[in-house]
C-alpha cells in the first residue's frame, strides 16, 4: 500500500510543478510581450446643466445642435461659440474622443435626457 500512495503523490507533484512552470513562462511572456487592450468603447456620454450643445446661446437666434462634426465645432471655437470653463472643455474633449478612433461618438446632454439621448432623440452627438 505504500509505495502506491508515493508514487501517485509523485506524479501529483510532477502535475502541480508543471503547472506552475507553466503559468511562470506564460506570464514571463506577457510581461515582456505585453498586448494593449483594446476595450471596444464606441460611445462616450458627456452629462451637463443643458440638454444640447447650442450655438449664440442664450440669444434671441440661438440654435440647439442634435448633430456637431468635428469640423463645424473647430469653426464654432474659433468663433467664440462656446464659454470657457463651462461648453467649451465640454465640446473638445468630445471631439477629442471621436477623433481617436473611427465610429466613435461623444454625446453630451444632461442627466435627465441620458437614456434619450443613448437612443438618439436627445443631445448633441459629436462624430468625426
Amino acid at each position: 500500500h505504500g509505495r502506491v500512495e508515493y508514487l501517485s503523490a509523485m506524479v501529483i507533484a510532477v502535475l502541480v510543478l508543471y503547472a506552475g512552470v507553466t503559468a511562470l513562462v506564460e506570464s514571463v511572456k506577457k510581461i515582456l510581450d505585453p498586448v494593449t487592450p483594446d476595450y471596444g468603447v464606441t460611445a462616450l456620454v458627456i452629462l451637463t446643466a443643458v440638454e444640447n450643445v447650442s450655438i449664440n446661446y442664450k440669444k434671441p437666434d440661438q440654435k440647439d445642435l442634435s448633430l456637431l462634426n468635428v469640423t463645424d465645432a473647430q469653426k464654432y471655437i474659433a468663433e467664440g461659440q462656446f464659454a470657457p470653463g463651462s461648453m467649451l472643455p465640454k465640446v473638445e474633449a468630445a471631439m477629442k474622443f471621436a477623433m481617436s478612433k473611427p465610429q466613435r461618438k461623444c454625446i453630451i446632454t444632461s442627466l435627465e435626457k441620458a437614456v434619450d439621448a443613448l437612443n438618439g432623440t436627445a443631445g448633441t452627438t459629436v462624430t468625426l
